[in-house]
C-alpha cells in the first residue's frame, strides 16, 4: 500500500468516524468540544476551570462557555473550589456520568467490533502502524506551526 493510499484509507476513515460521532452526539444535544470536557471528567474526575483549559488546550474564556452549556443542559455543575476562593470545581451531573458511562461502553464495545476478525499479530501490527502515523503527523504539524 503506498502512502497516498494510507492517507486516503485514514481520512475516509477519519470522516466515517466523524460522521457517526456527529450524529450520536446530536441525538443527546452534545457537541464534540463539550463531549471531549466531559470525557476528560469522566476519566480524570472534577477539574478547575484552568487544568479543564490545559487538557483541552483552550483559552479559559472557551472553557467558561462549554461549561455554561454543559450546565444549563445538566451534564455538568460547577462548585467552589475546597481551598482555593478564587476557582471553581467542574464535575459530572449524576445525567453527564450515565451518559459518560454509556459512551464509555460504547466505545468499547465498538473498538472490539472494528478489530473483530483479525488476528491478534495483525491488530498489534496495526496499532503499532498507527502509532508510528500518529507521531509522524504530530511531529510534521509542530514543525509547521508558525513560531
Amino acid at each position: 500500500m503506498s502512502g497516498v493510499q494510507l492517507l486516503d484509507d485514514l481520512l475516509a476513515i477519519t470522516h466515517a468516524l466523524q460522521a457517526d460521532q456527529e450524529r450520536e452526539l446530536t441525538k443527546l444535544g452534545l457537541t464534540t468540544s463539550r463531549t471531549h470536557l466531559l470525557w476528560i471528567l469522566h476519566h480524570n474526575g472534577p477539574l478547575t476551570q484552568a487544568r479543564l483549559a490545559e487538557a483541552l488546550d483552550v483559552t479559559p474564556r472557551n472553557v467558561t462557555a462549554l461549561v455554561d452549556a454543559l450546565e444549563s443542559t445538566g451534564f455538568a455543575r460547577r462548585s467552589p473550589h475546597p481551598t482555593d476562593r478564587r476557582a471553581l470545581v467542574v464535575s459530572l451531573t449524576e445525567h453527564g456520568t450515565t451518559v459518560m458511562t454509556t459512551m464509555a461502553t460504547a466505545h468499547v464495545h465498538l473498538a472490539g467490533s472494528l478489530v473483530e476478525g483479525l488476528d491478534h499479530s495483525t491488530v498489534n501490527a496495526t496499532e503499532r502502524g498507527l502509532a508510528h502515523l500518529r507521531a509522524r503527523l504530530e511531529k510534521l504539524v509542530t514543525e509547521a506551526r508558525p513560531r
